[in-house]
């Protein structure tokens, strides 16, 4: 990838960025990169979630999640106003992840309400785990706001509780469940590792956080191990 596609900055700590890297050492096209991946994933979210609602059991449940999806176009918005403020265009520097992120979506669509609150769940909580590690890379100012929109706002207690309610009346669908929640997961590394090919910048910020080509695949473990965690809660767990 070339270098030089964004101005020099003024960070949120006051050091001046270039594209190869300042007085912050973070390079600027990986911060634009970050951001621009997250605004689309959050606009995604938005037209998903928003759709995913009309399948609700009840107008309770739908107003919840369209609640949800509320929420992360407001996120969209915050991450928009911080990318025009860094001098980026919102829109080129969502561009390069539109492909990735309709294919996930397109691949991974729910067919019953039960997958919609799952895929809200553990394939949005997959994501936001895995910016929250390169967020950790970040300076002071962009790993705050990343941290802000990535919070789950309750829906992690809505989706266990509407998951459990499921399977208490049809208990066996945890099976089919537990299937689609790894084709989630098994998705949604595949789009990521595209996305690592393509974008040097996020491939680079990662390697000066040191996770080396040895610590990418810890990566991925950790976040398998989370997703763990989120099945367990649902209840579909081993």
């Amino acid at each position: 990838m070339n270098g030089g596609r964004y101005p020099a900055v003024v960070t949120t700590a006051g050091a001046e960025d270039t594209v190869t890297g300042g007085v912050s050492g973070r390079p600027t096209d990986a911060i634009i990169d970050l951001l621009g991946a997250l605004a689309y994933g959050e606009l995604s979210a938005f037209d998903h979630l928003a759709e995913d609602a009309r399948m609700a059991p009840t107008l309770a449940a739908r107003a919840k999640l369209s609640a949800v999806a509320a929420t992360e176009f407001e996120h969209h918005c915050r991450l928009s106003d911080r990318l025009g403020e860094l001098g980026a265009t919102p829109e080129d520097a969502m561009a390069p992840f539109v492909a990735a992120v309709e294919t996930y979506h397109a691949l991974t669509e729910p067919a019953t309400w039960a997958e919609a609150v799952v895929k809200a769940y553990v394939g949005d909580g997959l994501a936001a785990d895995f910016y929250r590690e390169i967020a950790a890379y970040t300076d002071a100012g962009t790993a705050a706001l990343i941290s802000g929109v990535l919070d789950e706002g309750g829906r992690g207690e809505f989706a266990v509780s509407e998951v459990r309610r499921e399977l208490g009346e049809r208990p066996g669908e945890a099976g089919r469940l537990a299937l689609f929640a790894r084709r989630l997961v098994g998705e949604a590394i595949s789009q990521t590792q595209h996305v690592l090919a393509d974008r040097d910048s996020l491939t680079a910020l990662l390697l000066a956080g040191r996770q080396t080509t040895v610590g990418l695949p810890a990566l991925f473990a950790r976040l398998t191990e989370r997703h763990g965690e989120r099945m367990a809660a649902l209840g579909l767990g081993n």
